[in-house]
């Protein structure tokens, strides 16, 4: 398990997302059109405004329209705070109820890539592209893959390649490039 991983510029949130596998999960579901750095802060930001670690039963228990307020800020968690807190709220009710809380669950205790490829998909707002792209980060990030994980990875440049802040920059000119071809 890496110390950071280095998807913002916030240090601790870097922290927070290798040490919080919620954390690093609802990263995930904000990395969607919004910058990825910033969706990636959002975890950060949700735990500093709760006053407390991140909890998938408390978070799924929470008023919604208390976390969309939170989701709000200023600054927002997200471009779209009012959906994502709802989608947030829904993939937390799922770890708490299929998986007794604990995100990690997710990955350590899948079978073998093509399982933990179908976990990831039932997941609110995990369609398979995002899903493939995860396996990625639990493989190559976390190195935390169960067999096979790689057959199931994303083949293509994605957050599970950034190991040091200054790939970021490198893959979203990757993706603008790649976009351009389409």
């Amino acid at each position: 398990m890496p110390e950071a991983l280095p998807w913002t510029e916030n240090p601790d949130a870097n922290r927070l997302l290798a040490d919080d596998p919620l954390a690093l999960l609802i990263g995930m579901l904000l990395d969607q059109q919004f910058p990825m750095e910033r969706a990636f802060l959002g975890p950060y930001l949700l735990r500093e405004r709760l006053g407390s670690d991140l909890d998938a039963e408390t978070i799924a228990n929470l008023d919604p329209d208390r976390l969309v307020e939170i989701f709000k800020g200023p600054p927002a968690i997200h471009r779209f705070p009012a959906s994502m807190a709802k989608r947030t709220q829904e993939l937390c009710r799922v770890v708490a109820e299929e998986y007794g809380g604990d995100a990690g669950a997710i990955w350590r205790t899948a079978a073998d890539g093509e399982d933990l490829l179908r976990r990831l998909e039932a997941l609110p707002g995990f369609g398979r592209a995002k899903a493939r792209i995860f396996v990625g980060v639990v493989g190559k990030r976390l190195e935390e893959g169960p067999p096979g994980w790689e057959e199931v990875a994303a083949d293509w440049p994605s957050i599970a390649d950034v190991a040091e802040w200054e790939d970021v920059a490198s893959l979203r000119e990757q993706k603008r490039a790649m976009k351009g071809k389409g």
